[in-house]
């Protein structure tokens, strides 16, 4: 599997109801030993994580479950990571 950082970036319309449901998305990937890290920025703009998967199809994929992404309170776009 690859890794992949995941940007996740508020819109002016953003949702703080929805930190829960994002919360548990981010859960449901670390249960299935695929999210490395995660956190938020220390401007509030936003946050990134870094996730495992076996192709940027599969990452975007599932980036895109993000309940902040569903719901429209934030962008998010997905980079194949190759770390040093």
């Amino acid at each position: 599997m690859n890794r992949y950082l995941v940007l996740v970036m508020r819109k002016p319309a953003f949702d703080p109801s929805l930190g829960p449901a994002h919360q548990a998305f981010l859960d449901e990937l670390r249960a299935q030993g695929r999210l490395e890290l995660s956190g938020p920025f220390a401007d509030a703009s936003g946050g990134a994580y870094l996730m495992r998967a076996p192709s940027l199809d599969a990452a975007r994929a599932d980036a895109l479950r993000d309940p902040l992404h569903r719901h429209g309170s934030s962008t998010v776009t997905v980079h194949e990571w190759r770390a040093a």
